[in-house]
């Protein structure tokens, strides 16, 4: 019984130590990861006090919780991101038109020049 208790403990600090850097972004909403995480804890908490069935549902229901939203929240930071850097590649991608358009006009040019006498 011990061993388990060892290994579930063992389990939940990974699990925390593992979504902690998620928590240092807090332009997306993660309250459902600390309330997941918060779960977990919870769950810990009940097996201490010697509750250990219902702690052991409620902490592995709570990892799963905390694995789900964490990687929601994940996905929510990288899609913020890919529109923080959206702006720049559209501004490339006209730098690079201007670029072709410039030289077409060049290579254009310089035949007009050459067949025009």
């Amino acid at each position: 019984m011990k061993r388990f208790v060892l290994m579930l403990s063992v389990v939940v600090l990974s699990v925390v130590v593992l979504l902690g850097p998620v928590g240092l972004a807090t332009a997306a909403d993660d309250s459902k990861v600390k309330a997941a995480t918060g779960q977990v804890e919870s769950g810990a908490k009940k097996i201490g006090d010697g509750k250990v069935g219902d702690g052991v549902e409620q902490t592995a229901k709570g990892v799963g919780n905390t694995v789900v939203e964490g990687a929601k929240f994940t996905g929510e930071k990288l899609k913020e991101s890919g529109k923080a850097a959206e702006p720049e590649a559209k501004s490339t991608w006209h730098n690079l038109k201007d670029t072709a358009n410039s030289f077409g006009s060049t290579v254009k040019n310089f035949f007009t020049s050459l067949f025009s006498n």
